[in-house]
């Protein structure tokens, strides 16, 4: 998960070389990073479900594979359809076969107690591989030019590749362990109800019961919105933004990682009040205080320094804090054994969001110059999030979810 960040954190120190070397305009090159975003989103049920039928490791050694191969690739493009192609598609597929859904997936798989704690570390791992990868990234493409940035990348995928195939476990009965907080009579089960079924069929289900849910379109809607007020915007349009307003390419990528540094504090904090504190009000208050952050943010750039540090410190505590709320209340919401696959739909809703912002953000700045009307609409679309998330669980309307193969092959729903 800390590699894939870097990938994901790559366009924003790319955008600018691009516009430079091959004359793109924004748009142009924010619609392959919106399509990147988008499939990112798209595959992540469908991952969950393979990685049900194929096994983690199998389905992370095949996305980091594709991964390498798609980044080093684009070092090669000429034309704007081949990073459409490349960093579109491809790399947008790979990342999403190991995105936020592993994380849930491992979680619901390996712990009992303090599964909210647990997953605001690993979604915090997203923050550290920005944290990582940005100055450098930053540091090369003006050092060296934007292709070396893409080859380290792509060395960085490759390197990892031999542990997860030699270390990562699919379940804790693989060695003879118990999920971490499971009572003695607890049933511990040693395979998916999914194992068996067709993973495109056990995906598409999956929405077909959620659709049928309100909680998951609050749940969907809300993450939209998270998607469109987070790796959307700022972490693709803050590097360009900052070079807009004078401010060098390294240190921008500087504040993005101290973005990334305060994060892990908040998420895992987020994850720790997750497992103790009603979740909807830990939405409400992490969607509200990044509505205001991204109302601040046009006015921080003309308060030298002290206004972006002082942006990064409010943003970046609650960058991705809003993911271990979100899984348990999609935990609860349609129970732990499909929590993988539910929240992978949540997470396309996310990415959508995603795409939405990037493309949007990179047309207003063509149009307008700039991207003021980018980031407030942003931030008002994180304040309506506040009252959104309040109303999940409200009313259940359980979406009858099949835990048995054949009735989901069947389409067949259990009361």
């Amino acid at each position: 998960m800390l590699t894939t960040a870097g990938v994901r954190s790559t366009p924003g120190v790319l955008i600018v070389p691009l516009e430079t070397e091959f004359g793109w305009d924004r748009a142009t090159i924010s619609t392959a990073i919106a399509v990147n975003l988008a499939l990112y989103g798209v595959v992540g049920p469908f991952a969950a479900a393979i990685m049900a039928r194929l096994g983690i490791r199998r389905t992370v050694t095949i996305s980091l594979t594709l991964l390498a191969a798609g980044v080093a690739s684009t070092a090669a493009m000429s034309e704007s359809w081949h990073m459409v192609l490349l960093w579109g598609i491809v790399v947008g597929g790979g990342t999403g076969m190991s995105a936020l859904v592993l994380g849930a997936t491992i979680v619901n798989r390996w712990f009992v107690e303090r599964r909210g704690l647990v997953l605001g570390v690993l979604t915090a791992s997203s923050a550290t591989g920005q944290l990582v990868f940005l100055p450098l990234l930053a540091t090369l493409v003006r050092d060296h030019g934007w292709r070396s940035a893409v080859f380290l990348v792509a060395g960085a995928l490759v390197f990892v590749v031999p542990f997860v195939v030699l270390f990562l476990r699919e379940r804790p009965t693989d060695l003879g362990l118990r999920p971490y907080g499971a009572k003695d009579g607890d049933a511990v089960p040693t395979t998916g109800a999914a194992t068996v079924v067709n993973p495109f069929t056990a995906a598409l289900v999956a929405l077909r019961d959620g659709m049928r849910s309100r909680d998951f379109w609050l749940l969907a809607g809300s993450f939209f919105i998270c998607g469109a007020s987070t790796n959307g915007l700022i972490g693709t349009h803050l590097i360009p933004a900052c070079a807009d307003q004078g401010i060098p390419e390294v240190r921008a990528a500087a504040f993005l990682a101290m973005i990334g540094i305060f994060d892990i504090v908040g998420t895992t904090i987020a994850g720790w009040l997750s497992d103790r504190w009603d979740n909807r009000k830990l939405l409400a208050w992490f969607y509200g205080l990044r509505g205001l952050s991204l109302v601040y943010l046009p006015f921080a750039f003309g308060d030298g320094g002290w206004g972006l540090t002082a942006f990064a410190l409010f943003y970046g505590l609650d960058w991705v804090a809003t993911v271990p709320p979100t899984v348990r209340l999609t935990a609860d919401a349609f129970g732990r054994e499909r929590a993988g696959i539910m929240f992978g739909w949540v997470v396309a809703a996310h990415q959508l969001g995603a795409a939405f912002a990037t493309f949007g953000a990179g047309s207003m700045r063509t149009w307008f110059g700039d991207y003021e009307k980018a980031f407030l609409t942003s931030g008002a679309l994180c304040l309506f999030a506040t009252a959104i998330v309040l109303q999940i669980g409200r009313t259940r309307t359980r979406p009858g979810a099949p835990t048995d193969p054949q009735a989901i092959l069947s389409g067949e729903k259990v009361t």
